[in-house]
């Protein structure tokens, strides 16, 4: 049995010297800590059934060099420990980062606070400055948050505001570069025909969104030109509410449960000017999403798309939505629900900042009486109305949410 003594600083270094010296094989017959660093003593070419007795006694340090050749028959009485890759990095993770070190952790964290406290007070300050010099442009943002918009969008509205001493014609104005925000489809989106598939989340009203395009075609273009078709297999009754829309309408409805199916019933009504397909349902999380998508895209045929928003869901709902659909490219949306919601702030700020041309409104259950074309300047109308009878937001939100910007500024 070969036996070799190593010196190291640490145990780290000291392992990487055994590694080094006698490679991975090497077993450690014993360790021990001496002035400036620890001793190892470890061995090769070892019988394992000699490996029962006492290790040698330590002999003297050696100031030349950091390793001791030692012959010997008998071993340590502990049991030898192989050195490994494994070892080595259990070895390492003994050692804390000095990131890790409480009393770093702790300072750290006391300085978090200090800096949030700092920017809390210069918010406050640049808020009432603000207050202070553009009283009509801080009253701007105050209504504009009542109303629910985006913080980042309302700041860019009031940057360049006239400040003009009307409070009421300031606000006229304001609302007024709302709406020139607003994307909509100017033109009547089903004039065009063709294919048109609404797809959306779980309960935001697609299946009648479909109903009422359906029947808006009807009384304009008459019942032979237009058709639906359902890809929903998930929902109980999702065929049976469009068929009865169909019977009621006087038009054909089909039914695609995959691609290939979708392109033989597209094929087979392609003597019709509008096709309205309805989609299942589905979170936006959904994993099955994407077949749905496949479902569309690999029909191989020309398909527009329209996302269907409820504008009672919560704004990061609605922008997770939008974000989620975007897979597959989007011709425009549809707002839904406008009657039960009591704030359109949250909808409009997605709608302008994921650039979706909203093409029409939904504001009741009537078919197809309760479809609108999208109108930006209504729209915005209806935000501020539904936003009048709130409270203003609270001086200390608004100074969070605007007072950082500006303070960021004179940084």
């Amino acid at each position: 049995m070969k036996v070799r003594r190593f010196f190291a600083p640490d145990m780290r270094q000291a392992i990487r010297l055994v590694r080094d010296a006698q490679g991975p094989d090497a077993v450690i017959l014993s360790n021990r800590k001496i002035d400036g660093g620890v001793e190892i003593i470890a061995a090769t070419d070892y019988d394992v059934n000699l490996l029962k007795g006492h290790a040698p006694a330590p002999a003297s340090e050696s100031a030349s060099s950091g390793t001791e050749d030692l012959e010997s028959d008998s071993a340590n009485k502990e049991t030898a420990t192989k050195i490994s890759p494994a070892a080595d990095a259990a070895t390492e993770r003994e050692h804390v980062d000095w990131s890790q070190d409480p009393a770093i952790v702790s300072m750290r964290n006391e300085i978090r606070q200090l800096r949030g406290l700092l920017e809390n007070q210069l918010a406050h300050l640049a808020w009432g400055e603000m207050n202070r010099n553009d009283p009509q442009q801080t009253e701007v943002m105050r209504r504009f948050t009542r109303m629910e918009l985006d913080s980042d969008l309302v700041a860019g509205l009031t940057k360049d505001a006239d400040g003009l001493t009307d409070t009421s014609r300031n606000w006229e104005l304001a609302l007024e570069q709302l709406a020139s925000t607003v994307p909509v489809v100017e033109q009547d989106f089903m004039d065009q025909g063709g294919i048109v598939a609404l797809i959306g989340s779980t309960g935001v009203g697609k299946t009648t969104s479909v109903a009422k395009l359906a029947a808006r075609y009807v009384l304009r273009y008459g019942q032979r030109h237009v058709a639906l078709v359902t890809t929903d297999s998930y929902r109980i009754g999702a065929h049976d509410q469009l068929m009865t829309y169909g019977r009621l309408l006087g038009i054909p409805v089909q039914v695609a449960a995959d691609h290939k199916e979708l392109r033989s019933a597209l094929e087979s009504l392609s003597d019709k000017r509008l096709v309205l397909i309805d989609t299942a349902g589905m979170s936006q999380r959904d994993l099955r999403l994407s077949e749905q998508f496949a479902t569309l895209s690999d029909s191989g045929i020309a398909i527009r798309t329209l996302l269907v928003l409820s504008a009672t869901q919560h704004t990061s709902v609605i922008d997770e939505t939008v974000r989620a659909f975007s897979s597959v490219p989007l011709d425009g949306a549809i707002l839904t629900k406008m009657d039960e919601a009591a704030c359109l702030g949250g909808a409009l700020s997605v709608i302008i900042k994921q650039h979706l041309p909203l093409v029409f409104t939904a504001n009741g259950q009537r078919v197809p009486e309760d479809l609108h074309p999208a109108r930006a300047r209504d729209l915005v109308q209806q935000a501020a109305a539904l936003a009048a009878d709130r409270e203003l937001p609270a001086e200390s939100i608004l100074a969070e949410r605007f007072g950082g910007l500006q303070a960021n500024v004179h940084v």
